[in-house]
C-alpha cells in the first residue's frame, strides 16, 4: 500500500497531494458543524479546510479569524453568527433555525465555530435540531482551546508527574451568571486541574466558591487571553488572587483559565514568543 501511495503522489508539492485525496462530500443541503481550532488558522484540521473550499454558506461565530475565512470558497456567502458576552448578539435559536433554512435551500452549509464544537461551543444544540429537521450533517471536531490553547501557552493540560484527572466547565451559564449547576464541593477536589472556559468576568465569585469548598488558596492559576494567535498574554497568580484578576478591566478576551500545578511549566516550556509568533498561521 504504502509504495502505491508512493507511486501516486511523487513528484507532487506536499500539499497539492491533497488535490488527488479522497474526501467526504459535502453534499449540498447538508450542514457540516466545525470546529475551527482555537485561534491559529493553521490549527484546523483536514476536513475543516475541505469544508472551507467547498461550502455555499459560511455561518461563523465570533472566535473565528479573518485569517481561516481567506482559506474559504470566495463565492461562499458568508453570514456572521458571533455571540460575546455583555454585547448584542443573535439569538440562539434563530441560528440554528438559520442552518435549517439555508440546508433546506439545496445549500452546502458550513457552520464553523472556535475550538471545537461540542465543547461549550452549543454545537450539540445545533445537531439536536438538525437530527429533529431530518437534515444530515458532519461532525468535524477541533482543536479546543482548553487544551491547544494552553499548550500554545507552555502549559500541558496533563503531566503524568502532577495530575491524572482534568475537569472542564463552563464561567457562566445560558443567563451568564455564575453556573448554577455545578457542585463546587464536589469539583473542588474532584482533580488537581480545572480548566474554565468563559470564566474570567466571574473569577472571584468562582475563586471564593472553590476555596469555600477546600481548594487550596495558594494553588497556581493561569489566564491565557487569545491563546494561539500573535495576540497571545498569560496572566499568572494564585487561587486567592484570582478574585482581583476578576475584577480588572483590561484582561483581554477570549481567555481559557486553567488552576492547577500544571502552570509551573511554563517557565521551560513557553515556546511561543518572539519571532515565532510572527506566522500568523501559527
Amino acid at each position: 500500500m504504502f509504495r502505491w501511495l508512493r507511486r501516486r503522489f511523487l513528484g507532487q508539492g506536499h500539499f497539492a497531494r491533497l488535490d488527488a485525496a479522497h474526501f467526504p462530500a459535502f453534499e449540498p443541503g447538508t450542514v457540516w458543524l466545525v470546529g475551527a481550532g482555537p485561534g491559529a488558522p493553521g490549527l484546523i484540521s483536514l476536513l475543516g479546510y475541505h469544508a472551507l473550499g467547498q461550502a455555499d454558506v459560511i455561518v461563523y461565530d465570533a472566535l473565528v479569524g479573518g485569517g481561516l475565512l481567506e482559506m474559504a470558497n470566495p463565492s461562499a456567502e458568508r453570514i456572521y453568527a458571533g455571540k460575546r458576552g455583555g454585547k448584542p448578539s443573535p439569538k440562539q435559536a434563530d441560528i440554528t433555525l438559520r442552518l435549517v433554512e439555508l440546508a433546506r435551500g439545496g445549500k452546502k452549509v458550513l457552520r464553523l465555530k472556535g475550538g471545537d464544537p461540542m465543547m461549550f461551543g452549543r454545537g450539540g444544540e445545533e445537531a439536536e435540531t438538525l437530527a429533529r429537521e431530518g437534515i444530515a450533517f458532519r461532525i468535524v471536531p477541533g482543536i479546543t482551546a482548553g487544551v491547544g490553547g494552553l499548550a500554545y501557552a507552555g502549559i500541558p493540560v496533563t503531566h503524568r508527574d502532577t495530575n491524572q484527572a482534568v475537569i472542564f466547565l463552563t464561567g457562566h451559564d445560558e443567563k451568564g451568571g455564575v453556573p448554577q449547576g455545578v457542585d463546587w464541593q464536589a469539583v473542588a477536589t474532584a482533580a488537581p486541574v480545572i480548566v474554565m472556559y468563559m470564566a474570567v468576568k466571574h473569577l472571584g465569585s468562582i475563586a471564593e466558591k472553590l476555596i469555600a469548598a477546600g481548594r487550596d488558596p495558594g494553588d497556581r492559576v493561569a489566564i491565557v487571553s487569545n491563546a494561539a494567535s500573535p495576540a497571545q498574554s498569560v496572566l499568572e497568580a494564585t487561587l486567592a488572587q484570582a478574585g482581583a484578576l476578576g475584577e480588572r478591566q483590561d484582561i483581554p478576551t477570549p481567555a481559557i483559565v486553567v488552576l492547577g500545578p500544571v502552570s509551573r511549566y511554563r517557565e521551560a516550556f513557553d515556546w511561543y514568543r518572539d519571532a515565532l509568533k510572527e506566522n500568523t498561521l501559527g
